[in-house]
């Protein structure tokens, strides 16, 4: 057994919701094994109170939440990235940097909560959605027997991940 940890990148365009509740969940439900960052094509700066405020809601520590850019992973002495997972389709389609140790890819579309608009019960059950989606994605990546599959069988499984969130 393996006492490595396994470093995931969860972007997104503002690293403000989405990416940020990935980054929690990973580190929670990661056992140990994993740990979860963030980041942003063109970070917004700020941490959505919404997202706060979920997270919050379920207990984590929101003290490691901040919305940075993914340029900040891609520079010499950062932490070497084994997996990056795009969770917003617009950081999908943008050019990623050249990630250091050239990492596993994925995508794994979650609609941004930040956009929903209504009451704010429909806004806090669009940020739990969201929030649901991706424990599931992440309760299942961790599933993965990382050792036993080669980069194919490996890519298969995260894409079949985000298709079924």
């Amino acid at each position: 057994m393996s006492d490595k940890i396994t470093n995931v990148l969860f972007l997104c365009t503002g690293n403000s919701a989405r990416s940020i509740m990935a980054e929690a969940l990973m580190d929670r439900l990661g056992g140990g094994r994993f740990k979860g960052y963030s980041a942003g094509s063109h970070p917004t700066g700020q941490v959505n109170v919404h997202a706060l405020a979920l997270l919050q809601s379920h207990s984590f520590d929101t003290g490691f939440a901040a919305s940075k850019s993914w340029d900040e992973f891609a520079s010499p002495g950062a932490p070497v990235m084994d997996f990056v997972i795009t969770v917003c389709s617009d950081a999908a389609a943008k050019t990623c940097p050249v990630w250091p140790g050239h990492p596993s890819s994925a995508h794994w579309g979650i609609p941004d909560p930040a956009d929903a608009a209504g009451s704010e019960d429909e806004i806090r059950v669009a940020f739990q959605n969201a929030f649901d989606r991706l424990a599931k994605a992440i309760a299942n990546f961790r599933k993965i027997p990382l050792s036993a599959m080669d980069a194919d069988q490996l890519a298969a499984r995260l894409a079949d991940i985000g298709r079924r969130i």
